[in-house]
């Protein structure tokens, strides 16, 4: 299985953080669902060119944290996830997104009602191609 995970060497933020944080998203979001059988770790460190052990690693995390489940011999498959886990995580993304627009904003000296305006714009801009 091919998991549509982008990997940035010029991020700052490790390879582990970058795999772990694009593969939660997926499952979160529903685009990997309830049982899908994950590659083997060797098969997605081979993907996307990095260890084994960081596989393990994003694996093992992910298991801890309730997303996966490892039956031995025969996977690593995802584990069910409660519509309100989903639903919190879906706020949680766009709740960031816009702090880090506002943060933005202030940087460059944008007030409040220019903000909501900008805002406005967008949305009914983007509605529009929807």
């Amino acid at each position: 299985m091919f998991i549509p995970i982008q990997l940035d060497e010029n991020s700052t933020e490790p390879l582990y953080a970058q795999i772990k944080s694009q593969l939660k998203t997926l499952i979160l979001s529903g685009h990997i669902e309830t049982g899908t059988l994950l590659p083997s770790i060797r098969e997605l460190a081979g993907q996307l060119s990095c260890s084994v052990i960081t596989i393990r690693r994003v694996y093992q995390d992910l298991e801890q944290e309730g997303l996966l489940r490892t039956k031995q011999g025969t996977g690593t498959f995802v584990a069910p996830v409660h519509q309100g886990e989903r639903d919190q995580f879906r706020k949680r993304a766009v709740e960031e997104a816009i702090i880090a627009a506002i943060d933005a904003a202030k940087q460059m000296q944008i007030d409040e009602q220019e903000l909501r305006d900008i805002f406005n714009e967008i949305v009914r801009l983007r509605m529009q191609n929807d």
